[in-house]
């Protein structure tokens, strides 16, 4: 099949093949005719597999009605609305549109936070016709009046299942309340879950499900690993398989945004150009991060998972996982970001002992067990899990502790007044204690006031 048979305009299809595509992706081929046909979709489908082009190519279609080269901004009405999760992933959507739509006289413009409003207010008051935003900027433009939705006509939620993992349902519902009830949705992930389900339900009228996939399920072409290491030995590990395997570009996945910066560090001690991106670094700085990266200059971009949504590179070959997630459907999203457009691609994991539950919940996801790999460096590591020379010792306490006499008169000799204070005496010294006479002290029959009073004779004296 090729584009041409999907009925696009000659506009979509001469842009289409100045990228370079020649035969829609499965996902493109099912999604575009249905949105085509104004149903609302929930389109299911692998990360990597073109389905920013299976939703933005029938949405410019769509809107071609619209298409003016008037200045008025209000000939130029938000009429589309597509909302993702990460300012990544909105810069990657906003360049598809211009992209695809570049011989349209379609407006569009992305909005999203960490930079100046200033110029997106300008660009949203000159008027566009296609809006690209993260739900929280959305809101703030939106409180601002800069924006107005009512004329939404196309809502699309990218990657909504991280939308949600994000917190981005209280913003979402009140994005909702902001738009025309009859309207086109669509819903587009790499994962499904129920919530996303209950989600889809509130806002879709009988969606058409496109599920091109199995559920969850990571590319093909990618070959899976893992190594098993101590945590301590992660670093070295990493280090020796980048220089081991001549790696030239790698995206390593870390939980915590510190992490990142901390072995981006580490690995530039070590002799490797590495950055890191996450979301408290500036816009300007994940930018250069990631353009460092595309071409380069660092062989190494640490990542934390909501980072790298929307970290579209070709042909990128090797994904590590540093640390695994604690969601087995995050992994799917990492491993994603290679083996796309039919490029092959390795996911590697560095898996320490207190990761083996979230290694299981992976390989239940995956439903099949994922080879064990070793290398030199780890090596030196199982010695130290069976740690032979330590179990000579564990052997020899319970002899020596077998030596000491038994605790057995231990409780009878408190019942007869032990001092508990004093160290704990051999039970042979116990027995003799228990035949020889009292202390008078504790074995005085005088009152307590007798007691006292005789102190208090002394101190007079």
């Amino acid at each position: 099949m090729s584009f041409a048979e999907l009925n696009l305009i000659p506009e979509l299809q001469r842009a289409v093949a100045d990228e370079g595509y020649t035969e829609p992706t499965p996902i493109q081929a099912k999604a575009i005719p249905a949105v085509l046909e104004r149903r609302d979709i929930m389109g299911c489908a692998q990360t990597g597999t073109g389905k920013t082009a299976g939703f933005t190519l029938p949405m410019l279609q769509l809107l071609a009605p619209y298409a003016n080269s008037s200045p008025s901004p209000a000939r130029h009405p938000v009429r589309a609305l597509v909302l993702t999760p990460t300012r990544e992933l909105a810069a990657q959507v906003s360049d598809s549109v211009k992209a695809y739509g570049k011989f349209m006289k379609l407006r569009s413009t992305v909005v999203y936070g960490g930079v100046d409003m200033q110029p997106q207010t300008k660009a949203l008051r000159e008027g566009i016709e296609i809006l690209v935003a993260t739900p929280g900027r959305l809101l703030d433009h939106v409180q601002q009046k800069s924006v107005a939705l009512g004329q939404v006509e196309i809502l699309i939620l990218d990657e909504a299942d991280r939308m949600l993992d994000m917190g981005f349902l209280p913003d979402i519902r009140r994005i909702l309340a902001l738009l025309p009830a009859q309207r086109q949705s669509l819903l587009f992930s790499a994962t499904f879950s129920d919530e996303i389900k209950k989600l889809a339900n509130q806002m879709l009228r009988n969606p058409t499900l496109i599920e091109v996939a199995r559920r969850n399920a990571p590319a093909d072409l990618v070959k899976h690993q893992v190594y098993e290491v101590q945590a301590l030995r992660k670093r070295a590990l990493l280090v020796q398989l980048i220089r081991s395997r001549d790696m030239k570009q790698v995206l390593v996945f870390l939980r915590m945004k510190r992490d990142c910066n901390k072995l981006a560090r580490e690995l530039v001690r070590d002799g490797i150009n590495a950055t890191a991106i996450h979301s408290d670094r500036t816009q300007a700085e994940r930018e250069q991060a990631l353009t460092d990266f595309k071409e380069g200059r660092a062989t190494v971009l640490v990542a934390t998972d909501i980072a790298a949504r929307g970290i579209d590179i070709e042909e990128l070959p090797f994904v590590i996982n540093y640390e695994l997630p604690y969601t087995p459907e995050d992994y799917v999203h990492r491993i994603g970001r290679t083996g796309r457009a039919g490029m092959p691609g390795e996911a590697i994991s560095l898996v320490c002992p207190d990761e083996h539950r979230l290694l299981a919940d992976i390989e239940k996801l995956l439903k099949r067990a994922i080879p064990r790999e070793t290398a030199g460096e780890s090596s030196d590591e199982r010695p130290r899990r069976s740690r032979p020379e330590e179990r000579e010792p564990r052997d020899e306490a319970p002899k020596r502790h077998s030596s000491t006499p038994p605790p057995a008169p231990r409780p009878m000799v408190a019942a007869d007044g032990f001092d508990f204070n004093k160290p704990y005496q051999p039970s042979t010294a116990a027995a003799e204690r228990v035949a020889a006479p009292p202390p008078p002290r504790l074995r005085s029959t005088r009152p307590t006031a007798a007691l006292l009073g005789g102190l208090l004779g002394k101190d007079k004296k």
